[in-house]
């Protein structure tokens, strides 16, 4: 069985936030667990376009296993009533995130096939 952590694993950049995110760390590396990369603006300091903040914590799950990231728009931005965020700035967090195409095309494509069974046959 699979864990996976969505909206980055809502995690504050702070330091109040340093020991879940080690746990979320530990269990990624244990090669059972995966991490949606969505919802930055959700507990981002720094805002768009850059959601920085964010950023860094997206690059440190995507170096620590990029074969388990897989990314999500979380539209339609439900929590958001007012100025929801671009969907294209928060794509721009992937690509500013993931070091090359191949990466990417891992957490867009490769990647979810894996977690959620896309292309298999049906038992």
């Amino acid at each position: 069985m699979s864990v996976v952590f969505d909206h980055i694993a809502l995690l504050p950049t702070t330091e109040s936030g340093r020991d879940a995110y080690n746990v979320v760390r530990g269990m990624l590396n244990q090669g059972r667990t995966w991490v949606e990369v969505s919802a930055a603006y959700l507990i981002a300091k720094v805002g768009p376009p850059s959601y920085e903040d964010e950023t860094k914590m997206v690059r440190s799950y995507i170096a620590a296993a990029p074969e388990r990231v897989v990314w999500g728009s979380d539209w339609p931005h439900s929590t958001e009533r007012v100025n929801k965020p671009d969907d294209a700035q928060l794509l721009d967090l992937l690509a500013a995130s993931a070091p090359d195409t191949v990466t990417q095309h891992c957490i867009l494509v490769d990647n979810p096939a894996t977690l959620y069974g896309f292309g298999t046959a049906a038992t």
